[in-house]
C-alpha cells in the first residue's frame, strides 16, 4: 500500500511539531516547511529530523511555497505557519495580514495549479468571534466580529478557504481552534509566561511577574489533542469547518492562581499589573461549542484545566533545574 505524504507548513512550531509526530506514527511520509529564521530553532522536531524532509522558504515568497509543494507532491497539506500572536499583530498589521491571511490564497492557488486532489487543512482562531452579540458558546455559525489584525487576517483566511472549496472544488478543511496550550508554547504567550515565571520565582531565578488584564475568560485545551482533531477532520469524506475547544472557560486570573499554587506560592505576592500589556481591542469570554466535531468524529478533550497547567509547570521546572545546575560551581579546583 502506498504511503500517504503530508507537507506541514510551520513544522517547527507547537502545532506543527505535534502534527509531525502524529503523522509519522500513522505511517505518513512527512515533509516540513520552515522559514530560514526557524531552521535554527528546531528543538521541537530535533528528535524527528531523521524521519522528515525539510523544505526551506517563507509564506511571503510564492516561489519557495510552490517549490515545496511541487517537490513533496503531498496527499495532504497542513498550514500551521502564520503570525499567530494577536498582541504582536497590533504592532505589525501589514505583516500579519499578509502571512496569516493572504498567504492562504497563495498556497491554495498553487494547490489548484499543481494538483487539485491535494487535501488542505487551514487552522483558524476563536479570536475571529471577538466581541459576541450574546453571551453563549460559539459554533460554526456564530457571527464574526474580530478585534485584532490577527483575527481579521484569520477571517480572511476562512473566506479564502471557503472560496476555493466552493468555486474551485478543492478539498479545503478548516478548524476554528480555541486556545490550545502545551509545553511547546512560545514563552511570549501569557500562559507560558505565567508558568515559567511561577517556577522561576519559586526557585529564586526571577523576582516578579508583570501582567495586563487578568479578567478575560479563555477556553484552554491541549494542543496535541487539537492536532489529532485536525487529522480526523482531514479524513472525513467531505471538506467542512469545525469548532474545536473544551466548552469550559477559565479566567487568566484562575490560570495564574493555579500555576502559583502548584509551586507553593501566593500569586498576589509576586504579580504586578502593567498597563503596557493591555490590548486596544478586547474580546468577549469565548467558549467553544464543539458539538459538530463531537458528532462527526467523536472529538472529546481528555486533558482538563488543572492537568494542563501542571503539564506546563512540570516542563518549566525541569528547564529551571537545568539552568540552576549549569550555574552551580564546579567541584573541581
Amino acid at each position: 500500500m502506498k504511503k500517504k505524504k503530508a507537507l506541514i507548513f510551520g513544522v517547527t512550531g507547537q502545532d506543527g511539531s505535534y502534527l509531525a509526530e502524529l503523522l509519522l506514527a500513522k505511517g505518513y511520509e512527512v515533509h516540513g516547511f520552515a522559514r530560514r529564521t526557524s531552521t535554527g530553532n528546531l528543538k521541537h522536531i530535533a528528535h524527528l529530523l531523521d524521519d522528515i524532509e525539510l523544505h526551506a522558504g517563507d509564506l511571503a515568497d510564492v516561489n519557495s511555497c510552490a517549490r515545496a509543494i511541487r517537490g513533496a507532491r503531498p496527499d495532504e497539506i497542513y498550514n500551521e505557519a502564520d503570525q499567530d500572536h494577536a498582541g504582536w499583530s497590533y504592532r505589525a498589521p501589514d505583516y500579519s495580514s499578509d502571512i496569516t491571511g493572504a498567504a492562504v490564497g497563495r498556497l491554495l492557488e498553487i494547490v489548484r495549479e499543481v494538483d487539485p486532489a491535494i487535501r488542505f487543512f487551514q487552522p483558524l482562531t476563536s479570536n475571529m468571534f471577538g466581541q459576541l452579540e450574546r453571551d453563549a458558546p460559539a459554533n460554526e455559525e456564530t457571527l464574526l466580529n474580530p478585534q485584532s489584525p490577527y483575527a481579521c487576517a484569520k477571517a480572511y483566511a476562512w473566506m479564502l478557504a471557503r472560496y476555493y472549496r466552493r468555486v474551485h472544488r478543492l478539498h479545503v478543511c478548516c478548524a476554528i481552534f480555541f486556545n490550545h496550550e502545551s509545553p511547546r508554547r512560545s514563552e511570549e504567550y501569557v500562559t507560558h509566561k505565567i508558568t515559567r515565571a511561577a517556577v522561576r520565582i519559586s526557585k529564586g531565578l526571577q523576582k516578579e511577574l508583570l501582567l495586563g488584564d487578568l479578567s478575560l475568560k479563555v477556553d484552554f485545551g491541549f494542543a496535541k489533542e487539537y492536532m489529532e482533531a485536525a487529522w480526523n477532520i482531514m479524513q472525513l469524506p467531505e471538506p467542512d469547518d469545525f469548532v474545536i475547544g473544551t466548552g469550559k472557560a477559565h479566567a487568566i486570573q484562575e490560570f495564574l492562581e493555579e500555576a502559583f499554587r502548584a509551586v507553593g506560592l501566593d500569586a498576589r505576592r509576586h504579580v504586578r499589573f502593567d498597563e503596557r500589556f493591555l490590548r486596544p481591542g478586547k474580546t468577549s469570554a469565548l467558549v467553544a461549542d464543539a458539538a459538530k466535531a463531537r458528532r462527526a468524529f467523536g472529538f472529546t478533550p481528555r486533558v482538563g484545566f488543572p492537568e494542563l497547567v501542571r503539564m506546563l509547570i512540570d516542563c518549566d521546572a525541569a528547564e529551571a533545574d537545568k539552568e540552576l545546575a549549569a550555574r552551580a560551581p564546579s567541584g573541581c579546583p
